[in-house]
């Protein structure tokens, strides 16, 4: 499940910044399905503003920053600031394995929600109650972004733009944890920056 498990080290650095506050956000509504998200459902103005205050206190980016970010929309007004911010010299990398989890039946609903899935996490990792996307398969999907990314670079700086299960589920597995562990670890506010660090192997 978690495709780092096999490396002793990573060859790049590696940053998770989650997207700043957005419309759904705002309206306290989930919205994980691609049809909603890549369009839709950009960055509040709040959220524009924490990713600015964010990059601002990010000193250990810089130009040489590459940017890697999932296609929902809120994601890409995200990594376009920090791009900016930062004057990459790379051009942002449009990433679909840094999508949102799908929330499945959900959409669109309260994101109180949230807390139901998560409990369901704790003891069925590969189930996908009320069609929400399993917890394994999202730890699969963006932890095979990273074993491909350390295979085609080395030294590089990879600022990672995407969201917040998919985030916590990435640095549950640097931390060498299951995928069932990562409410147990402390979650990225909107447009934190976090450096992820790969625990050594047992």
């Amino acid at each position: 499940m978690n495709q780092l498990l096999q490396i002793d080290r990573l060859a790049n650095r590696y940053f998770a910044m989650r997207h700043g506050h957005s419309l759904a956000n705002e309206q306290a509504i989930i919205v994980s399905d691609p049809q909603n998200g890549c369009s839709g459902f950009g960055l509040s103005e709040q959220g524009s503003v924490q990713v600015k205050q964010s990059l601002r206190q990010a000193s250990m980016l810089d130009a040489g920053t590459m940017i890697v970010c999932s296609d929902f929309r809120r994601a890409r007004e995200t990594a376009e600031i920090a791009h900016s911010w930062l004057g990459c010299a790379a051009p942002i990398a449009v990433e679909l394995r840094l999508r949102e989890r799908n929330f499945g039946e959900f959409e669109l609903t309260a994101d109180s929600g949230y807390e139901d899935v998560w409990r369901q996490d704790k003891t069925n990792p590969d189930g996908r109650w009320r069609g929400v996307e399993s917890v394994n398969r999202v730890m699969r999907r963006v932890t095979s972004l990273i074993r491909e990314i350390d295979e085609r670079y080395c030294d590089a700086k990879i600022l990672l733009v995407s969201h917040g299960d998919a985030l916590q589920i990435l640095q549950t597995a640097f931390a060498r944890r299951a995928a069932t562990d990562h409410r147990q670890l402390e979650h990225l506010h909107t447009a934190e920056i976090r450096r992820l660090h790969l625990s050594p192997p047992e």
